[in-house]
């Protein structure tokens, strides 16, 4: 394991106290606050605590209590993240685990590049769309963020595939007339100082940069609603 991924493990792990808490529990004391529900990777791990921290007394901010890795797992458990809260607004992102290369023997994560991709494009759009009719079901507004970059010497995932799998979400996002929270492009010109070396993950300061677009995003679309 590289020194940057036992690094961001450690920064995950800090944060999980303030994200694995169960709806149900965070929002009891708090029922006159918007409900804002968080759905994505470990890139949304590290940046929902400061969503949390900066929008706290405006809205309860939650994450599920795991990481919603790709859209396959997605549709599967999107039911289980939804629960019984009646949520504003849903932040939600798949991509970076859908792109990268896995074993079709195991499962598991490869460095083959040979190896197929979690889910094609054609896959993760199908099964983007399945979980979008279930998140617009439940009347909450809905914010699609674009998949961060994905930069060179990964391992796993080939760079700039992100742009691919974006272009076909977008198509989608515009289908249903969702708002769009735009992280590909902003996290460009911070990359250099504030994402891992060859790692898709970011600093703390990174996951603090982007927490501030999406808290902006939340509010505007709540103060929209």
């Amino acid at each position: 394991m590289t020194n940057s991924r036992r690094n961001f493990l450690r920064q995950a792990s800090a944060f999980g106290t303030l994200i694995l808490l169960k709806p149900e529990i965070m929002f009891s004391a708090k029922q006159h606050l918007p409900n804002i529900l968080i759905i994505g990777d470990s890139i949304s791990i590290g940046y929902t605590p400061f969503v949390q921290d900066i929008l706290k007394g405006r809205a309860n901010v939650s994450h599920p209590a795991e990481n919603c890795q790709g859209t396959t797992k997605g549709v599967e458990k999107i039911n289980e993240w939804l629960g019984s809260v009646r949520w504003d607004v849903i932040h939600f992102n798949f991509g970076l685990h859908d792109l990268k290369h896995v074993n079709p023997a195991t499962g598991e994560n490869s460095t083959n590049p040979n190896d197929p991709l979690q889910a094609d494009i054609k896959k993760y759009v199908n099964n983007l769309e399945f979980i979008i009719k279930r998140m617009k079901s439940t009347g909450a507004r809905l914010i699609f963020a674009t998949t961060t970059p994905v930069p060179e010497n990964t391992k796993i995932r080939e760079a700039g595939i992100e742009i691919k799998y974006n272009k076909a979400a977008l198509k989608l996002i515009e289908k249903y007339q969702i708002t769009v929270n735009d992280l590909y492009a902003f996290s460009l010109p911070v990359i250099k100082e504030n994402q891992l070396p060859e790692n898709v993950h970011f600093s703390p300061e990174g996951y603090k940069i982007i927490a501030e677009k999406v808290a902006v995003a939340i509010l505007k679309e709540l103060h929209n609603n």
